[in-house]
Formats: C-alpha cells, structure tokens, sequence
C-alpha cells in the first residue's frame, strides 16, 4: 500500500513515514475497495453476476485505481455477453497501468481475432434490430431477430430476458420458461430473471387444466381393469333404444315434408344469390389485399430505411471505439503521428463518459508531444538549410498553435518561406509575428520584410522600365535587417 500523498510504501501507523501525511481514513476507504472486490470475486465463483457487478461497482466507486476489480468487471460482463461494456472496462484499466495487466491480453485476444468482431459487431446490430421491431410491435420478426442474436451469442442474458418477455406476451409460456432458464444458467441471481419466473409460473399455474371432482365419478373393478364412469350415467336398454330410432326417423320425416319441400325453389334462387354475392366479395377482398400489401411495402421500405440508419449509427460508434483504441495503442509505443492520425477519425460524440475521458487524456498527451517534434524538426531542417522541409514541419505545428514556442513557430515559418522567396505567404506569417510579439526583435525584423515587400508591389504598379532601371542600380540589401536567428535574450528556451 503506497500513500496517496508522496507514494512512499505505508506501515501499521496511522500516518505516512516520509511525508507525515494521515493515512488512517485512506487505508479504511482502500480496506473497504478490497472487501467488495472480494465479495464481487465470491459471487462470481457461484455465478451470481449481477450481485458481483454491483459489488465491483461500490469498490471502483472507493478506489478507480483497482486493476483487478476493473478487469472481474470487465470479465463478468463478458460473460453476460455485454461485450461493449467489457471492452471499455479494460481500455481504462489498461490506460491506468500500461505494462503487466491482464487487460492487455484480453484486448489483443479480441483485436486479433477478426471472426469474433463481426460476430460481435453483427450481435449488436441484430439485438438492435430486434429492439426496432418490439417498437412496431413486429413480435413475430422480433422473436426470429433474438433466436439469431442467440445463436451468435448464447451467453446474452438481455437476449433471453427481452425473447422470454415476447413469448409471455403470445402466451406460450413454456418457451418463456425455457428462455428463462436459460438466462438462469448464466446469471443465477439475476432479479430480473427471477421476477419474471414468478410471473410465468402464476400463469402456467392459472393456465392448467382443472381435474373432475371425484365426488362426480364413481369406479368399479372389471377383472384386472378400473372402470370409471359419471354418477349420473344412464345405462338405456335395447328395447327403449330402437324406440327412440324410430321416434327419431318419424320426427326427420315429417319435418323434411312440412318444411324441406316447400323451400326448395326459393334455396335454389337463395344459391345464386348467395354465388353473386360471393363473387363480388371475392373481388372486393383482393382489392383490400392489394391494398393492404402496398401498404404493408411502404412500411417495410421505411422499416429498412430506419434499420440501415440504425446499423450505420452502430458502425461509427465502433469505428470511433476501434479507432481510439489503435490511438492508445500508438500513442504508447510512441508513434505519435500514428496516434494523431487515429485520433483524427474518432467522433467524440460517439463515447461514453469514460470513454471520452481517455480520448480527452491521450489527445492531450499526443497533441503536446506531436506539436513538440513537429516544432523540433521543422527548426532543425530551417538551421540545416532544408527550408522546404521546415516550411512543412512549422506549418504543421503554426497549424495546430500559432503562439507555440512563444510565437519562434511563426516567426521561423516566415523566414522559411522567404528563404524559398515566396515572400507572399512570408508576408502573412510576418505579420502574425508583429501582432503576436510587439517590441521584439523578431518583430522589428518582420516590419523591415514587410515594408520592403510593401515598397517592392507599390513600385510594380509604376512604369516598369523605369522601375527594372532603378532596381537593378539599388538592389535590396540580403544583410540589411538582423540575421534569422533571434536575438539572445528573444531565443526560444
């Protein structure tokens, strides 16, 4: 344990041996970080993960700094299947210790493994998709969107939960139950999970089938057979039986005289009626489902429409996470135009809070550090004589901060474009120099170029010939103002 203070190694007391710094509520509030990383590690050995996620959570809350409760939460959403959220705990992780954390390993396991980016790329978009169609409430296509979410990843418990929910609301409660179980077998304290098992248990249970009441069945035993028949059975004898036949028979053929007969015409004039009228909905329906499928064309065009957008929102979030991540990588092994240029392609507004901490952390580091070697070589090829190079390098850094250096960068970009004699991008930069450093000598140099290029268009506008004349006779003077080094006391430290 190190104090917080001058990071010199603690004892037993209550204060720092070398700084004097009081490190009794510090030890306490570290002591309790570790008990409920502890904790979170003891719930997730028996796979109460979302427990272990809340127990992390208190102890990254106590102590950011915990490597290995960031890197268990890290692991725990992975293995819930939120892989977004694993990746961004160990970016961070990996940001507050560099070298021997296991985070390192698990980016690199997932970076190099292409197949398994385009399985999680294509989970996300399809969990998406599924989520767009519970909205219009599309169950049917919702229900397929999930079963293929699941079968790229079968360790999404959102998955399960959200397919158990759709099936609760068809009432087949038997595949919600199945779903459940198996979100179950992932995250076993899963709340919930666990409150919707009570809700589909209380349904299957209202759902069953209810049992006769025994008092309205009686049984008997025939031989090694266990009849059983209702109490209010009544067994009709043969004679009773062909009596109702042909009470029966007489009764069909009277009414088949009195009303049958009489009806048959008007069933016949009824049948073609009923016919025409057939034949008329017939065309009526088919229009109606013509109807019914432009309409149902135009929403799924829409509905495309929507879900690219949708997938094309989701691919630029990744691209911007990738790309931060590349960025990290370079800016840590020092390639620091690498680091630049990757940070160049991410979107900030496509970060989460912590996310966008890094990309704020390392752009700074690398635009200070990048600035610094542009100014470095530009300066160093303007002494060698390599203008055209120090004029790309300083227009580079003069880009980035005109008053970098003290404003040494403008002034030294001036005077490499006028070594190239392009005095009119010269002339910008002096000018830059005189509103920037009023009363140095760099200033005082940039007023004795500007003024002469002044002087030299103004004569240009004269009678040329008798201007070539006078030129040639009083040439401007290379030694006349102060040489391109600045003065002792102006030079850049």
């Amino acid at each position: 344990m190190e104090c917080y203070n001058c990071g010199s190694a603690l004892t037993n007391a209550d204060y720092c041996g070398k700084c004097g710094a009081d490190v009794k509520l510090y030890k306490k509030i570290l002591m309790a970080s570790n008990g409920f990383y502890n904790e979170g590690l003891e719930r997730a050995s028996i796979r109460d993960l979302s427990g272990a996620i809340e127990s992390l959570k208190k102890s990254l809350q106590l102590n950011k700094m915990h490597i290995h409760a960031r890197n268990l939460l890290g692991l725990v959403y992975f293995e819930m299947g939120e892989t977004v959220s694993a990746l961004s705990e160990w970016v961070i992780s990996k940001s507050y210790q560099s070298r021997n954390n296991a985070a390192g390993n698990y980016l690199n396991e997932i970076q190099s493994n292409a197949s398994r980016l385009d399985t999680i790329n294509q989970t996300i978009k399809k969990y998406n998709q599924a989520l767009i169609y519970c909205r219009q409430d599309s169950t049917d296509l919702a229900v397929i969107q999930l079963k293929k979410v699941l079968s790229l990843n079968p360790r999404l418990v959102r998955g399960h939960q959200l397919l158990a929910l759709l099936y609760m609301r068809e009432g087949k409660y038997d595949q919600a139950a199945k779903s459940l179980r198996n979100a179950a077998k992932i995250d076993e304290n899963n709340t919930t999970t666990r409150r919707y098992q009570k809700e589909v248990s209380s349904m299957l249970k209202d759902n069953a089938p209810k049992k006769q009441k025994k008092e309205d069945l009686i049984s008997y035993q025939s031989g090694n057979d266990t009849v059983i028949m209702p109490t209010h059975f009544k067994d009709n004898s043969a004679l009773q039986t062909i009596v109702n036949i042909v009470i029966g028979i007489a009764l069909g053929v009277a009414i088949s005289m009195f009303l049958l007969l009489p009806n048959i015409r008007q069933r016949s004039k009824s049948e073609a009626n009923e016919a025409l009228k057939s034949a008329n909905d017939t065309i009526s329906t088919k229009e109606q489902s013509i109807s019914s499928l432009e309409k149902q064309v135009k929403d799924l065009t829409k509905e495309a429409k929507e879900a690219k957008e949708a997938s094309e929102k989701i691919e630029t979030k990744f691209q911007s996470y990738e790309q931060l991540l590349q960025a990290y990588t370079a800016y840590t092994s020092e390639n620091m135009e690498l680091a630049e240029a990757a940070l160049e392609k991410v979107k900030e507004e496509d970060l989460s809070g912590s996310a966008k901490q890094i990309y704020n952390d390392v752009g700074a580091k690398v635009n200070e550090t990048y600035l610094a070697a542009l100014y470095q070589e530009g300066y160093s090829a303007y002494s060698k004589g390599d203008y055209e190079t120090a004029a790309e390098k300083l227009a580079k850094a003069v880009e980035m901060d005109e008053t970098y250096k003290d404003g040494y960068a403008v002034y030294y970009l001036a005077q490499s474009y006028r070594r190239q004699d392009d005095m009119e991008q010269a002339v910008i930069y002096y000018r830059k120099v005189i509103e920037q450093s009023p009363g140095t000598e760099r200033a005082r140099v940039a007023q004795t170029y500007v003024s002469e290029e002044e002087r030299r268009q103004g004569a240009l506008g004269a009678d040329d010939g008798r201007q070539e004349g006078q030129d040639a006779q009083n040439p401007p003077q290379e030694d006349t103002p102060p040489q391109d080094g600045a003065p002792q006391e102006d030079a850049p430290q």
